[in-house]
């Protein structure tokens, strides 16, 4: 059948078969007269790469689906190889998405700097004392204290990588230029949720309890810890960006945090998890990497329920 026939009864374009056969996935013979002479199968064909198109593959993507028609099978994913397409799509549609929810929570946390920009903050507007501060909730008395493991213990001395993070007040935050006078970056695993159940077993991680008191903390004895010559103080947590902007705003917390979803800084520092394995999470927060010159000097963490003073 002529070009014209052949695109009608595919559902494509005249132009899409000439593409398909530029790539290499139609074949089509030739007439005497030298017009292009398509069969069923190479309409068969087509059919294939426009439904494919329909779900996100481009045609170079199709050409197992195609091979497995031309080995006779009723449907093109008959094969394994069509399987493993399908899977290697899927990955990268995956990647994709995380890309652009990392690109949307950036653009959630600029846009809302933006917004703010201009109006006082209910910490720098008008300070709070101490006793209306909103509180963490409340801890259990008989949560297990930190115990040094010594899986930390490779951090003295290391230099910090040069990872960015946006922070919740919409600075970009560059971890190996943050000062040059000292600083702290303080981590924890995640907050709690005041409206969802803690993670079950949570309370028997030594350390893992007490991230919201311990955000607190700093914000009470922020003065004194400038006093003492700290430039800046950070929080990194495994919480989402959007979560921790309402943190901020729920514990009126007067220091940027920096949220780690894929754990890039614990892998990188090779940092213990609340199991003490690396790098499968955040570590518990049991220490407080303070820099001072580019280097990290670690500060121990103080029993759960304790402040940083």
């Amino acid at each position: 059948m002529r070009a014209g026939e052949a695109a009608a009864a595919a559902g494509v374009t005249i132009k899409a078969l000439r593409y398909y056969e530029d790539c290499g996935l139609l074949s089509p013979g030739r007439a005497p007269n030298g017009y292009r002479d398509y069969t069923v199968e190479d309409v068969r064909l087509a059919e294939e790469i426009r439904s494919l198109g329909a779900f996100g593959l481009t045609p170079k993507e199709t050409g197992p689906f195609l091979a497995c028609l031309r080995a006779g099978h009723d449907a093109g994913d008959h094969c394994a190889e069509s399987l493993v397409a399908y899977q290697q799509k899927i990955e990268a549609l995956d990647l994709l998405v995380a890309r652009l929810r990392h690109s949307r929570e950036q653009l959630i946390t600029r846009r809302d700097a933006a917004a703010r920009r201009g109006f006082p903050s209910a910490t720098e507007s008008l300070k709070e004392p101490d006793e209306m501060l909103p509180k963490a909730d409340p801890l259990p008395a008989d949560l297990p204290a930190p115990v040094d493991d010594g899986a930390a213990s490779h951090l003295p001395g290391r230099t910090l990588p040069a990872l960015s993070f946006t922070g919740t007040d919409g600075s970009d935050v560059r971890l190996d230029s943050v000062s040059e006078d000292r600083w702290v970056l303080f981590l924890y695993p995640l907050t709690g949720d005041p409206a969802a159940d803690i993670p079950e077993g949570w309370n028997e991680i030594p350390g893992a309890r007490g991230c919201s008191q311990e955000a607190c903390s700093f914000r009470d004895n922020l003065d004194a810890l400038r006093a003492e010559g700290v430039d800046r103080v950070l929080a990194l947590s495994s919480d989402r960006a959007d979560y921790q902007q309402a943190l901020v705003a729920r514990l009126h917390l007067p220091y940027p945090m920096l949220s780690d979803p894929r754990l890039t800084l614990a892998g990188a520092l090779e940092l213990p998890d609340v199991r003490g394995r690396r790098p499968a999470a955040l570590p518990a927060s049991h220490s407080h990497p303070a820099r001072c010159h580019g280097r990290a000097r670690l500060l121990p963490r103080l029993p759960t329920g304790q402040p940083c003073r």
